[in-house]
């Protein structure tokens, strides 16, 4: 898999879980008490990617510290946002770093577990004829809540719907991806782009194929899908030992209250 490098976008603020990212970013939450983005660089680690790009701006200072440890050295990045640049936004502001390889795209405050190495198998030698974009779906019990994708006899995306009253079905976006060159090179000549899925994804139809999540995915932005996560099976660890930063993060109140406010839920 060294041909492909990643970005984890992990710069959002974290409203919807205030208080708990009142001092602790949205990434850094734990999920049966690990930090959310520690199961990101475990599963691209186990697939062999190497260069992984994390942007960083609410609280950039605690990811800064989390990603110095020496488990991440060499291979896993920061990129600083001073002003939040949009999904699409900062895909244009690394393109030099990303453009000559396919990139894997992911909003880290997902909670997902699958087989990340057939994603990335499909990707590069099952995915349908002409396709640019191989993203990850899955079925969601809240379809008015997620953007609803239809796909054809290929599995090839005709037709998305961004969080519509009444969608057709329960096949949802996951905002994970798989992107090569071309697209990046599409952002990059666009400057008013700014979100990747109302303004990159549209533009794609008919050159996005699909791959189903039959795992576990939710988006831990949301309280009780947090909340949720934290009664699934925890994956295997990839570095299980307790260093410093482990020993601080396993202070930190926000497991207090994340903990008290399962209870009041």
């Amino acid at each position: 898999m060294s041909r492909v490098r990643a970005l984890l976008l992990a710069a959002g603020l974290g409203t919807r879980l205030r208080p708990l990212t009142d001092h602790c970013p949205k990434c850094l939450i734990p999920v049966l008490g690990r930090p959310l983005l520690e199961y990101w660089l475990c599963a691209l680690y186990k697939c062999g990617i190497r260069e992984v790009l994390i942007n960083l701006h609410h609280h950039r200072d605690l990811v800064e510290e989390f990603i110095e440890r020496n488990c991440f050295s060499g291979w896993v990045q920061g990129v600083v946002e001073d002003e939040l640049l949009g999904t699409a936004g900062t895909l244009r502001e690394n393109g030099e770093k990303l453009s000559s390889s396919t990139t894997f795209l992911a909003h880290a405050d997902n909670w997902c577990q699958c087989d990340l190495v057939d994603f990335l198998d499909f990707h590069n030698h099952r995915r349908p004829a002409d396709t640019l974009i191989s993203m990850m779906t899955f079925r969601t019990s809240t379809p008015t809540t997620c953007g609803i994708v239809e796909i054809n006899d290929y599995g090839v995306v005709d037709r998305l719907y961004e969080k519509v009253v009444d969608p057709p079905g329960n096949l949802a976006n996951g905002a994970v991806y798989l992107l090569e060159p071309e697209v990046l090179q599409w952002v990059e000549e666009r400057s008013d782009i700014h979100d990747f899925s109302l303004q990159v994804l549209p533009q794609f139809l008919g050159r996005i194929a699909t791959w189903e999540n039959v795992g576990i995915h939710r988006d831990i932005g949301v309280p009780q899908s947090l909340f949720d996560a934290q009664r699934d099976p925890q994956p295997e660890l990839c570095w299980p030992e307790v260093d410093e930063w482990t020993r601080k993060y396993q202070n930190n109140s926000v497991h207090e209250k994340l903990i008290s406010a399962m209870a009041a839920a």
